[in-house]
């Protein structure tokens, strides 16, 4: 195994010069002959393929922003910020986010309704991916979100290929009194 610099994304290399990319909460990669996977509770992941150039990305975002960025670094935990992250592969490849082709996954409730709490996380990132998603002009070809179905998402970069495997529910049954 190595760690991808691009993404901080643990990788390791099933054939040659093809690499299986297991993206983390908050990680998020660009680039070409991989492919990309990662598992989606509330968070939100946003798939983004060129049909003609081969290459594209993905983040996995745990929230839709941050209340104040300052100076730091951008955050790829952040929704506005990890796609921000991709516009940056996106510009050194010279391509335009019009020419990709983009899916959005994830913002599972993972919240039991017993608990008496809800932050609506799942539900305000889903609403910031489809925001970036509308303002950036990306093609968006499939969504699957909200629920309470966690979701593993992958994303071949060869061939655009973008597979969605749906798990059982993740709400937890009421604590026993």
């Amino acid at each position: 195994m190595h760690k991808d610099k691009n993404s901080g994304a643990d990788a390791h290399k099933p054939a040659a010069g093809h690499a299986l990319i297991n993206l983390m909460p908050g990680q998020w990669h660009f680039g070409r002959n991989a492919t990309l996977r990662t598992l989606l509770g509330s968070c939100v992941a946003i798939t983004l393929w060129h049909p003609k150039k081969h290459c594209g990305g993905m983040c996995h975002f745990l929230l839709p922003n941050r209340s104040s960025r300052g100076s730091g670094p951008l955050d790829g935990r952040y929704g506005d910020e990890a796609v921000e992250l991709l516009l940056a592969g996106i510009k050194q490849s010279g391509t335009q986010p019009a020419d990709y082709l983009a899916h959005l996954y994830g913002g599972a409730d993972t919240m039991p309704d017993a608990a008496n709490v809800k932050f609506n996380v799942g539900q305000r990132n889903i609403e910031q991916g489809w925001a970036l998603i509308d303002r950036l002009g990306f093609q968006l070809q499939d969504v699957d979100v909200g629920d309470s179905i966690p979701r593993t998402v992958s994303l071949n970069l060869n061939t655009g290929q973008v597979d969605v495997k749906r798990g059982q529910t993740t709400l937890m049954p009421p604590p026993r009194r």
